[in-house]
């Protein structure tokens, strides 16, 4: 990505952020072929042509069909392209979506220079600025967007892993330098009542608020994540064989998968390897483990005899942490892989707390007290979700980094594994 869309990139004009987020989406896509755009790996993973179609689908949904003159790029994409809007109309199955051919990827690209062509020309007539609810849809657009531009970079990690051949998602790039780790110390935090939940201005998804207080006994929270070499220990003695860490479903898990280590980690020549977006390569034991599941993470705190924190605890401990990290469009921008790294910093401070890996909570994914879902069709977004899914916090190096804030509730279920998600330990 050149400087000049770096720095659109974290403009704050909405009309150059749109641009710049826009073709951030293709820019992560440039070094893959059409073939590469069409597979799907599992049910829970898309066709890259089909995030950058969704995305377009998005803005041509919620935006440019808000004015009554305007007419449908093509009726098939309405239903082709809708991801779980039942309130917008029918939705092609979602796993299913690896098994079109058409429209094609070059078509895709044509639909979505389309509705930027319109949308563009949009901000220039005035009609966003003059109107509040355009601009928040907009926005809101922006921030899915780049929530697909992560699962573009982990759908197409899992998809690449499957093949023989090992591709490169991107080649050449150098890893992120790897240090011993930092000693793992425990940062206390007083019991008490806190506040939690996102206030004020900026973006926030509905489900980071309402703003309500919380009480906490009081804790301590580990000073860094997890490491895989401390995971490697786990592993060692046995924690994949031993039921007495494991939740009844998270054994379950086990046994019907054959888990016996991460997610693309595997053993070559008596040395453990992993397969990354540059290509396989030694695990880094410095680094925080990623791709790792609920039930995992949950079953080495046990094994360590400690637990996963609360997610209010999380919020509470990051509230003095800033916002600085390994993030996708600065790894990407300076070189490096999009893949978490290793830090020597012995400070006696919260470290790695954003970018790197999501971190697993203990909490399940849920209402805050007082939310109300956002009305009509975009208020699908987050709140039908609240039902058997675990919440993560802090950002992963494929995220953006003007996309995290510390209020963020990603959530996924507690046997997913694709997501470069890791933890940090409490207790």
């Amino acid at each position: 990505m050149s400087n000049q869309s770096e720095t659109l990139y974290l403009s704050t004009n909405l009309a150059e952020r749109f641009a710049a987020v826009r073709q951030f989406t293709e820019t992560l896509c440039e070094t893959l072929r059409p073939e590469d755009c069409c597979i799907q790996s599992m049910p829970n993973s898309s066709p890259v042509r089909w995030h950058l179609a969704h995305t377009t689908w998005f803005f041509e949904t919620f935006l440019l069909k808000t004015d009554s003159n305007y007419r449908s790029y093509d009726e098939h994409y309405e239903v082709l392209f809708n991801s779980y809007y039942n309130s917008v109309g029918e939705q092609f199955p979602r796993a299913l979506r690896g098994m079109l051919t058409r429209p094609t990827v070059a078509e895709v690209y044509d639909y979505r220079h389309e509705v930027d062509r319109l949308v563009t020309k949009w901000f220039g007539e005035g009609q966003i600025d003059a109107d509040q609810q355009l601009a928040k849809v907009v926005e809101l657009g922006l921030h899915h967007e780049q929530q697909h531009q992560e699962l573009i970079l982990t759908d197409v990690k899992h998809m690449f892993s499957l093949n023989p051949l090992r591709p490169r998602f991107r080649a050449g790039l150098r890893p992120s330098a790897s240090d011993s780790p930092a000693k793992c110390e425990w940062i206390h935090f007083e019991e008490g009542l806190y506040t939690i939940g996102h206030v004020g201005e900026g973006f926030a998804y509905d489900n980071e608020g309402p703003q309500h207080r919380v009480f906490l006994e009081p804790y301590a929270l580990a000073s860094r994540p997890v490491t895989s070499g401390e995971f490697l220990e786990f592993i060692s003695e046995g924690g994949y064989s031993r039921p007495e860490f494991w939740l009844s479903e998270g054994w379950q898990q086990v046994q019907v998968n054959g888990w016996h280590h991460p997610l693309y980690w595997y053993e070559q020549d008596g040395r453990w390897q992993e397969f990354t977006l540059s290509g396989s390569r030694p695990v880094d034991l410095a680094a925080p483990v990623t791709h790792v599941s609920f039930f995992e993470a949950d079953a080495f705190s046990r094994w360590a005899g400690v637990r996963l924190p609360t997610e209010a605890e999380w919020e509470v401990a990051a509230q003095d942490v800033g916002i600085t990290g390994n993030f996708a469009d600065t790894l990407l921008c300076s070189g490096h892989a999009i893949h978490p790294s290793s830090r020597s910093v012995d400070d006696g401070r919260l470290a790695q707390m954003f970018g790197d890996i999501w971190e697993w909570t203990a909490s399940q994914y849920t209402a805050y007290p007082g939310y109300q879902p956002a009305p009509g069709a975009l208020g699908e977004y987050n709140g039908k979700f609240m039902c058997n899914q675990f919440v993560l916090r802090g950002g992963s190096c494929a995220t953006s980094s003007n996309h995290i804030r510390r209020t963020y509730r990603n959530f996924f279920a507690p046997e997913a594994r694709w997501q470069f998600s890791g933890f940090r330990l409490a207790k």
